[in-house]
């Protein structure tokens, strides 16, 4: 091991050894809760991917305001999902896909798996064509040259993980910080409408059958699947503790990061839906449904500052989301079914759908958003999943779900398999009163 590798694996063993210092009550505050920050941030990226651009700046250009609430709901399911999922790597020491893998049969196990790798590429593909556009747009390259570099530095960016876990979250949370930033910046310069945006927020609304296909993707490119398979992953055994009023302690500070840095996550969608709004809709550019022609339509609009700080937060989305996506499906794979492939081939083979869709001349945004449709569509497997295992007392012990948590979580998924059910109505044709066109 270089003394580098060994300085950043000393120091996920110092955050180990914080953990067990504030679980025993030798730290307090701040310094409790810092070494179990980490988890929820690395899943919160996955809800500031690409997809969430593509998504979200078309909802705002075509709708303005109005399909905010759909964004305040889809980040509130979030955070109680992946709250739920943290809790069971905290309190079983295994993660949701190993249950599954152990507790169900193993055609069904097979099916969820085959489900959960169709999700990894359909997240891969968002945020690598991201990435890459980004890039692109930035540099004047050429795209698919792009997605070569991309696929270079994200490789570059998962070597990290060999050096302990520490290390990567602290990468991901240093893009976190640079998105944030990147939209706070956007906001300043294009201010929107707080009252539209409060009417937006808590009054539903689904204005034709296109918002119902935007409201799907907010969906999928918000509450993700392989975000909720990876954080029961990632906080296994992060910090061993030994009986039931510890594990309390670890939930409570667990619940804590969920609420931070989804609330956050939560915060730069509406940053992103409401910057749409108020430059796009607001000037008569409804028809911006690109990221490409956002980028384009910003420069007269607000000029060539704004323009970059915007691609500069797309490509930080990019890069990041998919070394977590690519982390994802690893911990997908060798938890249902025991398997793992070396870094470098699960690289290449979730690479290879963007490589596809460049080469046949698909339109890129429309690709991101339709990915993210795809990933609503199998969402409910994991949600489904989640719930059954947390109502399991033989699995949770004293932490199962109360009953009052078991309903909210299953009337979550049943308004995912609703929208889903819709969607697919109007793909079929089927017309529905009040969703022409």
């Amino acid at each position: 091991m270089t003394d580098l590798a060994h300085h950043k694996a000393s120091w996920s063993a110092r955050t180990v050894e914080a953990g067990r210092a504030a679980i025993e009550g030798r730290r307090s505050g701040l310094a409790a809760f810092l070494p179990f920050a980490g988890p929820a941030i690395v899943a919160s990226i996955a809800y500031m991917d690409p997809g969430n651009f593509a998504t979200n700046i078309e909802a705002g250009a075509r709708f303005g305001y109005a399909l905010l609430w759909v964004v305040l709901v889809a980040n509130l399911t979030a955070m109680l999902f992946q709250s739920l999922s943290a809790k069971v790597g905290i309190v079983t020491g295994k993660s949701l896909a190993q249950h599954c893998g152990e507790r169900l049969p193993r055609p069904l196990v097979y099916a969820m798996w085959s489900a959960s790798e169709v999700a990894a590429m359909a997240t891969d593909l968002a945020e690598f064509l991201g990435a890459a556009l980004g890039l692109s747009l930035l540099s004047g390259w050429p795209l698919m040259t792009c997605l070569v570099l991309t696929g270079v530095v994200t490789y570059a960016l998962l070597l990290v993980q060999n050096a302990g876990f520490r290390p990567m979250e602290a990468l991901i949370g240093g893009f976190v910080f640079i998105i944030g930033a990147c939209y706070l910046i956007e906001i300043m310069i294009a201010p929107p409408d707080w009252r539209a945006l409060a009417s937006g927020l808590f009054v539903p609304s689904l204005p034709d059958a296109r918002a119902v296909t935007l409201a799907v993707g907010i969906i999928g490119a918000t509450v993700m699947p392989h975000a909720i398979y990876l954080h029961s992953n990632l906080t296994q055994g992060r910090v061993p503790v030994s009986n039931d009023q510890e594990i309390r302690r670890v939930l409570g500070w667990s619940n804590r990061e969920v609420m931070i840095a989804l609330g956050f996550a939560g915060l730069v969608n509406m940053a992103m839906v409401s910057m749409a709004a108020s430059v796009f809709n607001a000037s008569g550019h409804g028809d911006v449904a690109e990221i490409e022609t956002a980028w384009r339509t910003l420069t007269p609009l607000l000029g060539g500052a704004a323009a970059f700080v915007f691609m500069l937060s797309l490509l930080a989305s990019g890069f990041s989301s998919s070394v977590v996506g690519t982390m994802a499906g690893q911990a997908i794979m060798q938890d249902f079914i025991r398997f793992r492939v070396p870094l470098w081939a699960r690289r290449l083979i979730t690479m290879a759908p963007a490589f596809v869709v460049v080469g046949m001349g698909v339109t890129v945004t429309e690709a991101l958003v339709m990915s993210q449709v795809v990933l609503s569509l199998v969402l409910p497997v994991p949600m489904i999943a989640l719930i059954w295992v947390t109502a399991k007392p033989e699995i949770m012990g004293a932490f199962t779900n109360r009953r009052w948590i078991t309903l909210m979580a299953s009337c979550a998924a049943l308004v995912v398999l609703s929208l889903n059910a819709l969607l697919l109505c109007l793909f079929a044709g089927v017309e529905i009163p009040g969703l022409g066109g």
